[in-house]
């Protein structure tokens, strides 16, 4: 009796391991066919309008822009927009702050009464 618990519990348990596996599979392969595919269909919707607007020819085939281009606008853009904030003095002031005892938080009362 306990042996046949334990075989079904442990098929049981393969059973949910395979399942879960899968489930995480089939998501990352979907994901990974979505981000493929997706400049794809942006790039393709881009030359679309720009044939509907009649420019076509030569500035429908120049649409990428190559990573490093990309990463110098965004660097250049994350400056521009973090020069808005106030420029600080750059000192550092340490102010010693002292304390009043207070014995409410004082861990040494409760450990000096012993029981009897």
């Amino acid at each position: 009796m306990l042996m046949n618990i334990l075989s079904i519990g442990s098929q049981g348990g393969w059973t949910v391991a395979i399942v879960g596996y899968s489930i995480v599979f089939i998501a990352l392969v979907l994901l990974v066919i979505v981000f493929v595919n997706l400049p794809k269909l942006l790039h393709l919707n881009l030359r679309k309008k720009l044939v509907r607007e009649g420019r076509s020819g030569s500035e429908t085939d120049d649409l990428n822009i190559e990573g490093g281009v990309n990463a110098a606008i965004a660097m250049a853009l994350h400056m521009h927009f973090n020069q808005n904030h106030d420029d600080e003095s750059n000192i550092i002031t340490i102010k010693k702050v002292t304390k009043n005892y207070s014995p409410w938080s004082s861990k040494i009362y409760g450990v000096m009464n012993q029981p009897r």
